[in-house]
């Protein structure tokens, strides 16, 4: 072997030699050698690590694929390679901490797409986590919804969604997942054992429901800020003063949130010109977006709670800013960020906190801690907030069947 290695290397000796007209020995052709190999190893190395943006990011990365090849070595069952990146995406994200930023999976991606076009709003119920039975409670279920239709209640713990514990995850994540069961039916397993079957099969929920109320106000409870909710929304109040509306009640209980487009519709209609809001980036550049001159003012109360965030509070503290509405309800939890859905080369995407909502006086909702009710009420029965059936009172705002606390008293404030 080691002759040959020395026949071999004469050899290149020899045709260097010819070629340049020179003679060179052996340990020089085999220096020249490993210095043109070292240079396109350093080379390739250099680019390399250039490629995934430096020696930092190149030794997670081997990190990682240390890691997997080890899954893939030793672990005693296949691996779902696939099933696995996408955890790793997402683990990434969660650990930023921040409960609105998450990674989607391609079709977890184009379901969440056709929820934010409105097209679709999850099943039409709203949920916060149940700290004592690691679920989820059902705190509201939206009429004419798939949930309502399979009989989902208000005060249900959700446990598991197709065989699927919920335990762990953010309420966002839930929300991903149910989302991710477009078009086709699905059970969810509640606390007690007993499961039902939702059916989302063409299921189209209306982000904007509204009625005129026995008192004289109109009663406009807005679901959520995603695409054509504004309009919507001014739609609405436009129907309910051809109706004869006085004063308005805007429910912005258990909204999610949405699109900064959307809510800036609605504060563009009824706000005059100045200020709304604006949003600023991690290093500081500020985009304001203002309110022309026309507006409408009438006798306004906003109910907020708890499970009311991110452009549902903005709506809710400009309003309050501009003395143009009452805040009612509980104080909210200050989940103030504004995303951007980055789309990835497969098809995934991030959804990424990328900006924070500062008031009309500069105000960080979420660095205060949310936004404070001007009064604060308490719902007995937190299922009922928003409920249809509780309107039904007399010119004095009362009502005989109401357990919305927070609905009544709005509605006796504006009487």
């Amino acid at each position: 072997m080691g002759r040959l290695s020395r026949r071999f290397f004469r050899r290149v000796g020899r045709v260097v030699a010819a070629f340049f007209n020179v003679g060179i020995r052996l340990k020089y052709v085999f220096l020249l050698l490993i210095l043109f190999c070292g240079g396109i190893y350093a080379l390739t190395y250099t680019k390399l690590i250039h490629q995934v943006g430096g020696k930092a990011d190149y030794d997670e990365a081997m990190h990682y694929v240390e890691i997997k090849n080890l899954l893939d070595e030793a672990f005693i069952d296949p691996v779902d390679r696939k099933s696995m990146g996408d955890s790793a995406a997402a683990a990434m994200v969660a650990g930023l901490g921040d409960d609105w930023s998450y990674y989607m999976t391609p079709d977890e991606y184009r379901a969440y797409q056709l929820s934010a076009s409105n097209d679709y709003a999850d099943i039409g119920l709203s949920f916060v986590r149940d700290e004592t039975g690691g679920g989820f409670q059902v705190i509201a279920v939206y009429p004419g919804s798939p949930a309502a239709w399979a009989g989902v209640g208000a005060g249900m713990v959700i446990t598991a969604v197709d065989g699927e514990p919920v335990a762990g995850m953010s309420v966002d994540q839930l929300r991903t997942l149910i989302r991710s069961k477009l078009n086709v039916k699905f059970v969810l397993t509640i606390s007690s054992g007993d499961t039902i079957e939702v059916d989302c099969t063409g299921a189209n929920a209306s982000a904007v429901n509204y009625r005129m109320e026995k008192t004289g106000a109109g009663y406009l409870q807005i679901a959520n800020f995603e695409a054509g909710s504004g309009e919507a929304s001014v739609q609405a109040i436009e129907d309910l003063m051809a109706q004869g509306a006085v004063a308005f009640v805007l429910d912005l209980r258990n909204n999610p949130g949405g699109l900064t487009s959307e809510v800036t519709t609605l504060l563009d209609y009824l706000l005059p010109g100045g200020r709304l809001f604006s949003e600023v980036s991690k290093n500081g550049e500020e985009i304001v977006t203002e309110s022309d001159v026309m507006c409408i003012q009438f006798p306004t109360v906003v109910l907020v709670n708890a499970a009311t965030f991110r452009e549902a509070e903005l709506c809710a503290a400009v309003l309050q800013e501009y003395q143009w509405a009452t805040v009612m309800g509980e104080a909210t939890t200050g989940n103030t960020r504004s995303q951007e859905t980055i789309v990835l080369s497969d098809g995934s995407a991030i959804r990424l906190s990328t900006h924070s909502y500062l008031t009309p006086m500069g105000i960080d909702i979420s660095k205060n801690g949310g936004v404070v009710p001007d009064t604060i009420v308490y719902n007995r029965d937190e299922s009922t907030a928003g409920t249809t059936q509780g309107t039904t009172g007399v010119s004095d705002g009362t009502a005989s069947i109401s357990d919305d606390d927070q609905l009544m008293a709005a509605l006796r404030f504006l009487s």
